[in-house]
This record gives structure tokens, sequence and C-alpha cells, in this order.
């Protein structure tokens, strides 16, 4: 189920019988730049037209209450003692939020809070950063703690470490709070430097199709990436000293040190290094307003997740191979962690209902599940939203 600004509000003045304030706080795209954000790389993300609606006021009482829509949990929380739960998941998303900015020293008053949304969870659309950096941002307006968006992105990857598990890059975060409409960000991971770049699509829409699968392994299998990476810098390091992430490394340095890496971790730290590249490679191509070349570099990136990463599967292999054989179809490549999730494609718009047909027809023959499509359009980051 779905949930509008309305629906939202409705909610928690029908449970709590107040006017809340309503925080927009959206999903994101990552046009390319995969698993580079944690190697202090460079990524080219943008925030979505879906999103996690948050509606929120002060509770009145000694109470702390989060009223989850989606999935119709309420949790009670003790804001003098957060700690990780086993059940509902959700909550340690938000409960790490919390728990941060008390450990910041922030002081926070007690709370009512309800929240919905339509990011699909499991696409690669980072339904979590959505969920921790709106939350952050809503006790930042809550409070009046006027904390830099810059910050509350941080607040939510410690969340999604220490609370959640995950050892994400700040990526996600980063484009939750930092999007600006119809633009990309060139972020540096290291620095936190950006740029926007503005995307000029003309005639092209952005489609995400979602594979509709999400293998068991994705959490286990990026922190197994990670360390990968993390061995092979150790080891390049090891001979040059100067290196201190694969940010550092150049693909000479790669090949001097090929016979100490074992094929795993030379295959990751490759990508990785090649990837690096073409996302400054991308910019450059946005800024000339060539799309189709910006597009085959999707396909590349595509092909490096599958091959040298191995982080693709059998599932969004073939929604890449599909698109790949319809010329309206410009740029295609697995988005997010990997294991399935969606694929993020360019297309012509006069094409975009057609290319749908067709590929979900073939999808359903081959693995007997229907493929969602979403149209996307690019808007800005978290903020406040206006209830008519």
């Amino acid at each position: 189920m779905e949930f509008t600004y309305q629906s939202v509000r409705n909610h928690f003045v029908t449970q709590f019988n107040a006017e809340p304030f309503i925080v927009r706080s959206p999903g994101r795209i990552n046009m390319i730049g995969e698993h580079t954000d944690y190697n202090d790389g460079f990524v080219m993300p943008a925030a979505i037209d879906k999103e996690i609606i948050f509606a929120l006021a002060p509770s009145g009482t000694a109470n702390t209450i989060i009223h989850a829509l989606n999935f119709q949990e309420t949790i009670n929380v003790d804001m003098n003692s957060t700690q990780r739960v086993q059940q509902p998941a959700w909550a340690n998303y938000l409960l790490g939020v919390i728990r941060q900015l008390t450990d910041r020293g922030h002081s926070l008053k007690p709370f009512a809070c309800v929240f919905g949304g339509n990011i699909p969870a499991g696409s690669g659309m980072s339904s979590s950063a959505a969920l921790e950096c709106g939350f952050a941002f809503a006790l930042s307006e809550l409070n009046d703690l006027q904390i830099p968006k810059v910050e509350l992105a941080k607040i939510g990857q410690w969340s999604e470490h220490n609370f959640v598990g995950v050892r994400c890059g700040i990526m996600d975060q980063f484009a939750n709070m930092m999007g600006k409409e119809n633009h990309v960000i060139q972020l540096d991971c290291r620095s936190l430097q950006f740029q926007y770049f503005p995307i000029q699509l003309q005639g092209y829409s952005i489609v995400l199709f979602n594979s509709g699968v999400k293998h068991s392994l994705a959490s286990s299998e990026y922190n197994i990436r990670r360390a990968e990476c993390e061995e092979g810098v150790h080891i390049i390091k090891s001979r040059k000293k100067e290196i201190f992430s694969l940010r550092d490394v150049s693909v000479n340095d790669l090949e001097a040190n090929r016979s100490f890496l074992s094929e795993n971790v030379y295959n990751r730290c490759k990508y990785i290094v090649q990837e690096i590249e073409r996302v400054q490679l991308a910019s450059a191509d946005l800024q000339r307003g060539d799309l189709k070349a910006f597009g085959t570099k999707m396909f590349e990136t595509h092909d490096g997740l599958s091959n040298l990463y191995k982080v693709s599967c059998a599932e969004l292999d073939y929604l890449v191979t599909m698109a790949h054989h319809h010329m309206e179809v410009i740029g295609s490549r697995l988005m997010g962690g990997g294991f399935g999730g969606c694929t993020i494609n360019i297309i012509q718009t006069n094409a975009v209902d057609r290319i749908t047909d067709m590929i979900s027809t073939g999808y359903r023959e081959q693995f007997k599940i229907e493929i969602e499509p979403y149209r996307v359009q690019i808007k800005d980051g978290t903020s406040l939203a206006t209830v008519y």
C-alpha cells in the first residue's frame, strides 16, 4: 500500500489527536559509480520521486511512540536508553538515529511519529537511507537542532553501521539529503566535495525494472566485497606507502601487485579502479550533453559488476542483456548492492511501454516472475512538505 502526505497526516491526527509537521524523504537512484563509495571513490546519485513520509509532533507526555504504516507496527522508545532490538527490524534504523543524536549531546523531547511510503523495499532505491535520514531531519526540525544536512547524512550512516549492521558508504544518505531536482550529484566520497550536473534527458526516460528477487546472500556478500577491497589496499600499501584506499590505486599499481593478490581480490580491485575513472568520464559526457556516451558507460559498469565484482545474478543479467538488444535503450545496469533489486535504464520515452512489455514477457517466461517497472523523476532531497 502506498501512502500520501495527506493519508500519513490523517493517520497521525486520528491516532494522536494532534496536528503534525510533515517531512518527505526520497529514495535514490545511482546513475553510475556502484560500490565505489566505501572505496573513497566517486558516485553519481540523485534523489527521486519515491519517498517515505514522516508525520511528527511532541507527544505531550513522557512517552515516545513510533508507528510504521507499511508494517502496521508500533514501538515505544525509551529515549534515555536506546538499544538495538531483535524485532521489528525497521526499528533499528530509527533507534540508531536517536542514539547518535543523544550521544552527540542533543536533548530530544518525547514525540509521536507516524510514517509510511512508496519506496519498494529491496529494490535498490535505498529505503534504508530514506528511513534514517528523513527521521534524523525530522528530529532536528522538531527539536530545533539546526544540524547541517551533511551531518544528518553521517548520522544516518552511523545508524546503519552500528544498529543495522551494514557497513555502507555515504552515498545513499548523501543523495537523500542533498538531492537537487533534475540534477545528478558527482560526489567525492573521500572529501564529500560534490558538484551538481544537469541531466538533460530530452526524449528519454529513466526507468527501473524491479527484478522481484532479493537473494539472501546480498548483505553478507556486501561485507565480504568490502573486506576484499580492504585486503587489496593492505597488500598494495605494503609496497607503496601513499596508498590509503582504492581511490589511490592506478591500473599500473594494480598490475604491479597482481602476483600478490588472489584472483578474487584482484578482480574486485580492478572493477573499483575502473569504475572510479568511469564516473569522472561520465561527468564529462553530461557536460557535453552526450547522453549516449553516458549510457554506454552504464553497460560497461554492469559488465564489471557481473564479471569482476560478482554481485549480479541471473535475473539482473537477463534484464540488462534484453535491454541491450533494443536500440532505444542507450544504457542499462544493475543498481544498488546487487543480487537482486532493480536495473536502471535510459530508454527513449516513446518506446518505454513497448520495450517494457517485451522485456516483461521474456522475463516472465524465463523466471516465472513479474517485473515491476518504475518511471522515476529526479527530485530534491529530504525536506519539509506541505499538506494541502
